[in-house]
């Protein structure tokens, strides 16, 4: 009964969240400077008083707002985000086309950083006051300090002109034809950059954050009694220690996919990735307000449930959390 208690609370909340979430983005990006009628007139080659207001009457831009409001939460909550301007396409079927591109490089960056911080930062931890640990402090606020964009922008340059052995753009070489292996490497081999420019910032907060925490671990009297009963290093490490140096670093994750979403905009177009991002920046080009609203609703989404999953995680960390 407790279970399905606090499942239904979560369930309320964050069916609250996602209807603020609707409630916000309609009301910012409608605020915004501008008329979509116009930027779809301008994509025709220009048009008349008469042909502005038959597209305004087509997409409902003739309605009063608080309808045009009205009529998008309804259409939202049945799943129906609306046509879009650019594309004439329906916004949840451009969402769901590059929804994969953008969930691959979003997953990689994450679990790169995770995996590659947490490892650097425990090794760190190991030789607190050894050149290794000093240098890996340093590498950290480098790399926590670049921009995620100004990053791309460099290993395009580096990869793309001084040392060319990486593609720059794009998710697939159209030149390279084969089975479902073939393809799989081209497409993780288009990856790497992109992959790489979204996770080197988390990388070096996590490894921080890891390092600081299992010091932090290393010095509990658990630990020391662990060491006392003759246990091996590795075990006490790897086994006692880093369960519980891990609670700070899921935390962050949790809270930072958001972030990782928002990042995933910058680097898809620095590398001309495929993704949500790509859609987003050029609906904010275009005045696609179904599309953009569409693509900031579905992300918002995917970091509720991000949320969530990281409550769940906690839950199965640390034991003592599964009785409250």
């Amino acid at each position: 009964m407790h279970t399905l208690t606090l499942i239904a609370k979560r369930l309320a909340y964050a069916l609250g969240l996602i209807f603020a979430v609707l409630t916000i983005n309609f009301a910012l990006i409608h605020a915004a400077p501008g008329d979509p009628a116009m930027v779809i007139a301008g994509e025709m080659g220009g048009a008349d008083q008469a042909t502005l207001d038959q597209i305004r009457r087509t997409y409902g831009l003739d309605k009063p707002i608080l309808e045009q409001y009205a009529t998008y939460v309804g259409r939202a909550l049945r799943g129906d985000l609306g046509q879009s301007y650019l594309y004439n396409q329906p916004v949840t079927t451009l969402i769901m086309q590059r929804l994969p591109a953008t969930v691959l490089l979003v997953l990689t960056a994450l679990l790169t950083a995770i995996l590659v911080g947490t490892l650097v930062g425990v090794w760190a931890s190991k030789r607190p006051h050894s050149v290794g640990s000093g240098a890996v402090t340093v590498m950290s606020l480098v790399g926590y300090s670049m921009p995620t964009f100004w990053t791309g922008i460099l290993l395009v340059i580096l990869f793309g002109k001084i040392i060319p052995i990486l593609p720059i753009a794009g998710m697939r070489d159209v030149r390279i034809y084969g089975g479902w292996w073939v393809t799989t490497l081209d497409v993780l081999h288009h990856l790497i950059l992109p992959a790489f420019t979204l996770a080197i910032v988390y990388m070096a907060q996590y490894s921080r954050l890891s390092r600081a925490s299992m010091l932090e671990v290393l010095g509990s009297d658990y630990i020391r009694t662990a060491r006392a009963k003759g246990l091996a290093e590795r075990l006490v490490i790897w086994k006692h220690a880093l369960r519980n140096a891990l609670m700070p670093v899921v935390t962050i994750a949790g809270l930072q996919f958001g972030n990782l979403i928002s990042g995933a905009v910058l680097v898809e177009t620095v590398f001309s990735w495929p993704g949500l991002g790509t859609l987003a920046f050029d609906s904010i080009l275009g005045r696609d307000y179904p599309t953009l609203l569409g693509v900031l609703f579905f992300s918002s989404v995917l970091v509720i449930v991000a949320n969530q999953l990281t409550d769940l995680a906690y839950r199965w960390i640390d034991p003592r959390l599964r009785t409250r």
